[in-house]
């Protein structure tokens, strides 16, 4: 393998230099983030909050708890983790500032502010220390990572022993006939939405894109065994459409 082909990455479809990928992705949610909440709900059909409280059954937050969000954008997930486990501890990071001022907008509407503290701060290098967190979440924010394995490490190095990950993410459907007529709908409704809606169409291309070069569920969990992580399950949302994938720092 060249050293080009090396350092080089996807940003949705396109072959792009490694190093730049962080960038272009700072530049869609920077974009996006004043609509990012409603676009969501707009394109699952507010599905996405069932799979968010699927999460949150399943990771059971209690009040001792510490959680590390990462690429939380606008909190959805700290703030939920938060009402489930009163006297709980969240910290929401992510490589785009515009997100998270968006997020602290909604903190204070929720009168959340006082339990949670935003930080910028890249995935694949987090600011923070070994062993500090119980929990550490990401939904949706994954495939945007440039080198997902190393962010995956790096959940592993922040997360305390007994602490545990879990991860939501668009994924692959097992039927090929649902996957197709899902795929007719992403391609061909999403980005147009997201012109009507955000005058932006190109951010809605790439998020497209970037679902369909995320790895399979088989494939996503045994990178999070190599990390390190133990008892690794995942379970689909929406016969796959999505995943919420779990593991454990024993």
């Amino acid at each position: 393998m060249t050293e080009q082909a090396q350092n080089t990455t996807h940003f949705g479809f396109q072959t792009v230099p490694e190093e730049e990928k962080a960038g272009m992705v700072h530049g869609v949610f920077t974009r996006v983030a004043s609509r990012y909440d409603l676009m969501n709900d707009l394109m699952s059909a507010g599905i996405h909050r069932v799979w968010k409280d699927a999460m949150m059954d399943w990771l059971a937050p209690q009040p001792w708890q510490r959680l590390l969000d990462v690429a939380g954008g606008t909190g959805d997930i700290a703030f939920r983790f938060l009402k489930r486990a009163p006297g709980a501890q969240a910290v929401v990071c992510d490589l785009t500032e515009s997100m998270l001022v968006e997020g602290q907008k909604r903190a204070e509407a929720e009168r959340l502010a006082d339990d949670l503290d935003w930080v910028v701060g890249d995935a694949m290098a987090l600011p923070f220390e070994t062993g500090s967190y119980d929990v550490v979440t990401n939904a949706f924010g994954t495939r945007n990572v440039t080198r997902i394995q190393d962010w995956l490490n790096e959940a592993y190095r922040v997360l305390k022993p007994g602490g545990r990950l879990m991860v939501l993410e668009f994924s692959q459907m097992p039927n090929p006939m649902m996957q197709w007529a899902y795929d007719r709908y992403s391609f061909n409704v999403i980005p147009v939405m997201g012109q009507i809606v955000a005058n932006d169409r190109g951010s809605y291309q790439y998020l497209v894109e970037s679902i369909r070069k995320f790895p399979d569920q088989e494939t996503f969990a045994s990178m999070i065994r190599r990390a390190g992580f133990e008892q690794v399950k995942y379970r689909n949302m929406s016969m796959g459409i999505a995943a919420l994938h779990s593991g454990w720092k024993i």
